[in-house]
Parts: C-alpha cells; sequence; structure tokens
C-alpha cells in the first residue's frame, strides 16, 4: 500500500479526482467529515448510550458520545505525531502532493469520532442481544430463506458493520450517507472483511467483520481506491487501512484508563489501585507532590489518568513508525498496544475492570434487562414489517408501522434488507428510548 492512494479525498459520486494542493485550507475535506458526523442525526443519539454503566444517572460516567470525542481526540494527537514523522520519513508527500502532518490527525480524528456510532443500545451486550434474536430467538424462523452471509451478518450483529452502513447509505436527500472521504472511511474500518468466513486467522484485522452484505458494493469501491491489499482469493476480505491501527489505539487508550477512572470514581474499585497501577505505567513523569497536593479523589485519578493516556499515545506513535513498513504490506497482525511496554499494566488494569465495573450487579442487572427490550422490539418490527410485506398485516402491525421512520418505512422484497433495516432502526435508538418505545408497545406506559 501506498500513502499517495491511503489518503484519497475522494467521496462518494465524484467524477473528477480531489487533489490535496487544490484544497481550502480554512475547511479541509478531511476536517469536512469530523463535522458532518458530528452533526448527525446518529452521532447525537450517543449522548444516551452506554459505554460501561447503563442507565447511570451521575454527571461523570461516560456515555458512548463522550467516550467518543475523547477517542477522537486522542486519536488526532496520535495523528498529527505520526503524521508529522510520515511527512519528514517521505517528503514528496508533502513537497509534491501537498499533504500536511495535520491532515493524518484530521483523518484519524474523524474516524475515532465516528468508531462507535453503529454501536446499538446497552453496550456491546446490545450488538449480542440482536445476535441471539435471530440465532436463538424467533428470528431463526428466517434462516432457510436467507443465505449464509446474509444470516451470519444478523446471528453477529456488528457495531462496526452497522456503522459503514450509517456512514455510507443512501437516503432520501442524502445520496451517500455522509459522503466522507474514503480516507476516513478506510480509517474507520477496524474489520475489512465480510462476516463468514469467521475469524479465519489470528490476524488483528480477522477478529470481527466490518461489513454488511448490503454495503458490499461500497465497500468494494473504497478499497479498490485506497489500494487496500486482498488477504483472500475466495472472500472479501483486506488489510487494513494503517491509520485504522492509530483509531483502534486510542480506542483501546480511552477505554481501558477511562473505564478504570468510572470505575473509581463510582466506587466500584478503590482509589489505591489506580496509584498502584497507573504509576508503573507513569513512573518517568509522575510528580509525587503535585499528586498529593490534590484534594479530591476524582481529581488526584483525573491527574493519573492524563499522565497515563500521554505516555501511552507516545508509545504507540514510536511502535508505529518502528513497524511502518509491516504495516503498509499488511503483515502487522496485531494491535498497537500488544507490543507496548506497558502490556502486562493494560492487561491487570482491564482485568480488575471486567471484575468490579463491567461484571458489577448493576451492570448484568441493566444488561438482562436490555436483552428482553431489545428482543421484544425486534419481534414486533420483524412481524409488522414482514406481514406488511406479505399483505397480512394485522390492525395491530399497521399502527406499529407508523412508528417507524420514514426511511425505514419503504417495504423492500428482500427478506435480508428488511430484517437489517429493523436491527439498523432498534440499534439507532438511544438506551432511554429504546426502554420507552418497550414499556409503551407492552402497556406499561402510555403517558
Amino acid at each position: 500500500m501506498n500513502w499517495e492512494q491511503l489518503l484519497s479525498l475522494k467521496r462518494f459520486g465524484d467524477t473528477n479526482k480531489r487533489i490535496r494542493k487544490e484544497q481550502d485550507e480554512t475547511r479541509l475535506g478531511f476536517e469536512v467529515d469530523y463535522d458532518r458526523i458530528i452533526f448527525s442525526s446518529e452521532f447525537r443519539s450517543l449522548q444516551d448510550k452506554t459505554q460501561v454503566i447503563p442507565l447511570s444517572k451521575t454527571d461523570f460516567v461516560h456515555t458512548r458520545l463522550t467516550h467518543s470525542l475523547e477517542v477522537s481526540v486522542v486519536g488526532r494527537s496520535l495523528g498529527r505525531k505520526v503524521g508529522q514523522k510520515l511527512i519528514e520519513k517521505h517528503p514528496h508527500l508533502k513537497n509534491i502532493h501537498g499533504y500536511k502532518a495535520n491532515d493524518f490527525g484530521a483523518i484519524v480524528a474523524a474516524a475515532a469520532l465516528a468508531h462507535d456510532i453503529g454501536n446499538p443500545p446497552f453496550g456491546h451486550s446490545g450488538e449480542k442481544a440482536i445476535g441471539e434474536f435471530f440465532k436463538n430467538g424467533k428470528g431463526k424462523m428466517f434462516q432457510k430463506q436467507l443465505t449464509l452471509k446474509e444470516y451470519q451478518d444478523l446471528c453477529d450483529f456488528e457495531g462496526n458493520a452497522n456503522g459503514f452502513k450509517i456512514l455510507t447509505e443512501s437516503k432520501a436527500g442524502r445520496h451517500g450517507g455522509l459522503r466522507l472521504s474514503y480516507a476516513t472511511l478506510g480509517a474507520f474500518m477496524k474489520y475489512p472483511k465480510e462476516s463468514l468466513p469467521k475469524k479465519p486467522t489470528n490476524h488483528i484485522a480477522d477478529k470481527k467483520y466490518g461489513f454488511f452484505q448490503s454495503e458490499k458494493e461500497i465497500f468494494a469501491d473504497v478499497v479498490n481506491e485506497l489500494g487496500l491489499l486482498q488477504r483472500s482469493q475466495n472472500d472479501f476480505s483486506y488489510s487494513r487501512h494503517p491509520l485504522t491501527y492509530l483509531v483502534e489505539a486510542a480506542d483501546d487508550i480511552c477505554y481501558t484508563i477511562i473505564d478504570f477512572e468510572d470505575g473509581i470514581n463510582l466506587g466500584l474499585i478503590q482509589e489505591e489501585f489506580a496509584l498502584e497501577y497507573l504509576s508503573k505505567i507513569i513512573r518517568n513523569t509522575i510528580r509525587p507532590e503535585n499528586y498529593y497536593a490534590l484534594s479530591t479523589k476524582k481529581d488526584r485519578v483525573g491527574y493519573l489518568r492524563a499522565l497515563a493516556i500521554g505516555t501511552l499515545i507516545n508509545e504507540a506513535v514510536e511502535i508505529f513508525m518502528a513497524n511502518e513498513e509491516a504495516i503498509l504490506s499488511g503483515k502487522f497482525d496485531c494491535a498497537l498496544l500488544d507490543k507496548s511496554t506497558y502490556e502486562a499494566q493494560i492487561r491487570d488494569i482491564i482485568k480488575i475492570s471486567v471484575e468490579k465495573v463491567y461484571q458489577s450487579k448493576d451492570v448484568v442487572e441493566k444488561e438482562i434487562a436490555g436483552y428482553r427490550v431489545l428482543s421484544d422490539l425486534l419481534n414486533v418490527f420483524t412481524t409488522a414489517i414482514n406481514n406488511t410485506h406479505d399483505n397480512k398485516a394485522s390492525n395491530y402491525d399497521k399502527l406499529i408501522m407508523h412508528l417507524l421512520p420514514e426511511n425505514f418505512k419503504a417495504i423492500n422484497n428482500s427478506l435480508y434488507i428488511r430484517l437489517l433495516s429493523v436491527c439498523s432502526f432498534v440499534s439507532n435508538m438511544s438506551d432511554s428510548y429504546a426502554i420507552m418505545l418497550f414499556n409503551k408497545i407492552r402497556g406499561i406506559n402510555i403517558s
């Protein structure tokens, strides 16, 4: 792969090539990507979607929105630092093509901002709840009417693939989705493969999948424009865009450190653990007198968090540059932080977060409720939309159809598209809206 292709400014529907030197420096194309994402309705719904603690009423626990903004900030720093080193290493990118270090930061920041845009309500358990509906629930009845890959898309419903759908799917008045640059779309795709075969290798790009069968055509257009390397002759499977590793690193840094911080601020993890584990990461930058001068637990933990994030950013940049050749050739097969000198400390922090936060009674109880909410919503809407297609809609089905937004009401002849549209509709709901709709449909709350 080569950087000239990987930094493509092309957008869906372009007929002429976009040249970097011809860009308006006051509103660069990659920066437009950021603006389009942040003003989208799908991004706004992240303000009421679970990051770790579902439906938390406290003011310091992260939602998907605050998490995404923080990942974007970290991603921007990673991109700019790497961009500066790449421009020095490959001066033709600047001298001939006009690229600047901040271009890399803008691409990574936009892709990182959107990295969770396709995630359903109730965190990762929401993905599992949707998949469970089709794998073992009432949705299993559709299996024989779908291709293997279509059915797998539903059984392993993937937030990354749904995110790619949101960013690229044409709707009335929005042809080509958000029409982001292909460089940003490429950096967004953590798993540039289809749902089958499932985990064919241990390569990080094979861990999950990144697009539904419905977006296969636009996916192919993006990877061809960017020159991503094909990893399989039999299936749609490609090497990652190199900047994807920075998006992933930004996410890994934030959820490792900040979820840990949330657990401490909630009282689920003792503050002593923060000093014990984070101090091993920041031993070269911490000033004990500054730490002990802070009067509140929240401020002390925040100080440790800031230093830890800074340390991990600098190390991720070094790991990326040391492995640039392997990354460009598609041979780098793990996440950047898997090569970190602090990998053991990161693993310990995640282990504590899993035990004390992710598996806490409050989280588990709300995830269980989320399973029931999403299963019932999927059942009601798939029944209504399929009965409508088959001209068998009951009066109840007709009423349910009125709840669908206009862009979801078009009845497609493809069963797969109908089912996937319901999944996307439910997935785009906020946590609170999903619960409110669930209660109203069941007649629990009709106010």
